[in-house]
């Protein structure tokens, strides 16, 4: 993601009061990673595995802190565990933002599967998304993912598709 547009992302995120990116990174979206990290009005946790930044975002909420966790769409397979309790037990939102790989035109065989699944997956955990393809979308779908999270105690998501994302390896 091009850093003009990661700063649509940014600037969403901060009027909905996201002080936390919790991120696990991937091409699709450097250039949120590289805005959060930069950016002194956030704090920036990379992580391992998006289960475990899935309950780094959820830790954040229970201690009063809005937080996202950043992703490339493949890794919703790992976070489906950690979701499930944390949303479906608990009440505990947690506020996806995802590049999607596997989208018409994935330059990559291995990319394929992933757009495959994610969205039989979001709806199995009955989590609401919103597709972001053009730039004037972008702050209000993040700012309303995460405002939506906050009001219904569960999760949302916000997946970025092309041209905002293009693997250019």
């Amino acid at each position: 993601m091009e850093p003009r547009i990661a700063a649509l992302v940014i600037e969403g995120l901060k009027r909905a009061h996201v002080r936390l990116v919790v991120a696990l990174p991937d091409t699709l979206l450097t250039g949120v990673y590289k805005a959060a990290d930069a950016d002194p009005d956030l704090r920036y946790i990379h992580v391992t595995n998006e289960g475990e930044g899935a309950s780094i975002a959820a830790g954040a909420w229970c201690v009063g802190h809005r937080a996202v966790l950043v992703m490339e769409n493949s890794g919703l397979r790992s976070a489906c565990e950690p979701l499930a309790r944390l949303g479906f037990s608990s009440g505990i939102p947690v506020t996806m933002l995802m590049g999607y790989r596997g989208d018409l035109g994935e330059p990559f065989e291995w990319g394929v599967d992933h757009g495959i699944y994610m969205e039989p997956l979001l709806h199995a955990m009955r989590i609401p998304y919103r597709f972001v393809d053009r730039e004037e979308d972008i702050i209000p779908a993040v700012t309303n993912a995460v405002i939506h999270g906050v009001s219904s105690l569960y999760h949302t998501a916000v997946v970025f598709r092309q041209p905002l994302v293009r693997d250019v390896r």
